[in-house]
């Protein structure tokens, strides 16, 4: 029977590409919830499918969590601050989006019966040297003990990493064709030696509904995705242009992690796996770092830039 499936932040770069898909299914209602008034008149115009609702709501708000649960089977969290400045600026916007957000989207699913619950995270989550990596280190370890905490409730509960979205709002992509535009004379390069994992927004959906079909509760699903140098970025987009290094900014790292030598990790089709029985266990010590990486993207050869 056709499901009904609910996103927060859902008029995010991840969010809109995973009510796309999702209107290519067979699905009974698709539940767009983010306090983004005016990105939802913009999205609501785009569609024309009677199955999309837009719920205006914030995740800080229980009582309007459990409202828009009602009748839901699948909830995709994706609501969060997700800039590291603006949550070094605003750190208790912060813990109250993306921790305190996190336990309200936990207990308004199990109070409601929903099914399955999908946290998206972020590799700075491992490891965390920022507070935005620190609230996501949070936000997963309360859904990877949610399924417990759910008792007779039967939700599941599990989380999804991601690196960088190639081309999404955040990501240094925009910067750099926005400069290269304006004719700026250099593109800043914090470090030369900056390595980051990046992923597709399309391939990111596909690992989504993948992490849903697979999950059981309580796993960490970290997909394999290539790394890209910062400085390969940037000649790819502004060929010959000069590159200047300006230093790195506070919270940020010069590799990121997705997975560190103190897990316990299995390999599963297209993840790795972390707290989860799916797969082959990996030898004790394996880590998987965006500088050691065994898949590269070759900048030059991908399109749009």
């Amino acid at each position: 029977m056709p499901e009904t499936y609910l996103i927060t932040g859902g008029t995010g770069s991840l969010g809109q590409a995973i009510v796309r898909r999702l209107l290519t299914k067979r699905v009974r209602k698709v539940i767009v919830f983010s306090r983004n008034e005016h990105n939802q008149v913009e999205m609501r115009r785009g569609t024309d499918d009677k199955r999309v609702r837009f719920f205006l709501g914030d995740v800080r708000d229980s009582f309007r969590l459990r409202r828009a649960f009602h009748g839901v089977d699948m909830v995709v969290h994706a609501a969060a601050l997700k800039h590291v400045d603006v949550v070094h600026y605003n750190p208790d916007e912060a813990v109250e989006i993306n921790v305190r957000g996190t336990q309200n989207v936990r207990d308004a699913a199990i109070e409601c019966g929903v099914k399955q619950c999908l946290l998206i995270s972020t590799d700075k989550a491992v490891n965390p040297v920022n507070l935005y990596g620190a609230t996501k280190f949070c936000a997963e370890k309360i859904f990877s003990s949610a399924s417990a905490y759910a008792g007779a409730a039967g939700c599941r509960f599990s989380s999804i990493r991601f690196g960088n979205f190639y081309g999404s709002s955040g990501s240094v992509l925009p910067l750099f064709k926005r400069l290269r535009d304006e004719g700026a004379c250099y593109l800043p390069i914090t470090d030369a030696r900056m390595t980051r994992f990046f992923i597709t927004l399309e391939d990111a959906v596909d690992r989504v509904f993948d992490a849903i079909k697979y999950m059981k509760g309580g796993e960490v699903f970290c997909p394999k995705m290539p790394s890209m140098k910062i400085t390969d970025i940037a000649k790819a987009v502004s060929p010959g242009c000069e590159l200047r290094e300006i230093g790195i900014r506070p919270g940020e790292k010069l590799d990121e992690e997705m997975v560190t030598k103190h897990d316990v990790v299995r390999d599963f089709k297209k993840f790795y796996v972390i707290g989860g029985t799916q797969g082959e266990k990996m030898p004790a010590g394996f880590e998987y770092r965006s500088d050691t990486n065994s898949q590269w993207i070759d900048a030059l050869n991908m399109e749009g830039l």
